[in-house]
């Protein structure tokens, strides 16, 4: 790892350090935290997806619904108005539109084929956005002189990488840079954010062997056509088995670095508390 022991960190002049777990657990909460303190540099992947790798169709997608309309395709076929998503670190939601649900298109869904097409664009934007870390980091440094430097990443991490693999390049590559610390939930964690989601229910990332059996066994469970079902339905019923399918994964991927638990995250008032939590961390697991 990075840093082997509690005295390594705390003498570090340089910390870097990279989030992952389940969103809803603390990874931003705490990244902006350290943010606001005036020395950590915050790389969010999620927005690195959404700017540098996704921007182009996410502009193109909304441009498409607006070309529908006879009064705005008249106005952008004349250069007349301009479309662009407003895309912040606290709103992410062009990238989820543009992921959008899969099922009946008269309820917003996406026919299944373009919903996986939309699904690898997103993956391979995830895999490139975390292989720009080691830039980012430099660029920091070089660019703000910001001397330590969070990667925020997003809950489908697991699905792109092998944590039994040594030779796994993405985490081979993040692990030379930076010390991955998962944010782990428990059971409560787990049925809080189930409830959350099924109030608020919102596009996901899957793996694609996972998605082709969930989809099939949800269209022979509900016996469902594939236009006939709810979009919002359907991930309502997927969300519960990926959160189960993502922790063996999130375990995996543990042995990459050290684990922390969500509630000591949600503890943490300051910059210190969180370098005492990292060291004792880092003393119990090294």
């Amino acid at each position: 790892m990075l840093y082997n022991s509690a005295n390594e960190w705390r003498k570090a002049s340089h910390k870097r350090i990279l989030f992952f777990g389940m969103s809803g657990l603390g990874k931003t909460h705490v990244s902006n935290m350290l943010r606001a303190q005036g020395d950590w540099f915050h790389y969010s992947i999620d927005y690195r997806i959404g700017t540098r790798y996704m921007g182009e169709y996410i502009t193109d997608n909304a441009k498409s619904h607006a070309m529908k309309v006879p009064f705005l395709r008249e106005l952008l076929l004349s250069d007349s108005i301009y479309i662009g998503s407003n895309l912040t670190f606290d709103n992410l939601a062009p990238v989820a539109a543009y992921l959008g649900k899969p099922g009946n298109p008269a309820l917003g869904g996406l026919e299944i084929d373009e919903y996986r097409r939309r699904q690898e664009q997103f993956r391979m934007a995830e895999v490139h956005a975390l292989l720009d870390t080691e830039y980012f980091i430099g660029r920091a440094a070089r660019l703000y002189d910001y001397p330590h430097f969070i990667c925020d990443t997003g809950g489908s991490i697991c699905e792109w990488v092998d944590g039994d693999n040594p030779d796994d390049p993405v985490l081979n590559e993040l692990a030379k840079h930076t010390l991955l610390i998962w944010i782990k939930g428990d059971d409560a964690h787990a049925k809080e954010l189930i409830r959350r989601f099924d109030n608020n229910p919102k596009p996901m990332s899957y793996q694609p062997e996972f998605l082709n059996q969930s989809w099939e066994t949800y269209l022979s469970k509900t016996n469902c056509l594939p236009d006939d079902v709810h979009p919002d339905d359907f991930i309502r019923w997927t969300y519960a088995s990926a959160l189960a399918h993502r922790q063996p994964r999130y375990h995996a991927m543990s042995k990459w670095g050290i684990t922390v638990d969500a509630a000591q995250i949600a503890a943490l008032s300051n910059p210190t508390d969180f370098d005492n939590l990292i060291a004792d961390t880092l003393e119990k697991q090294g």
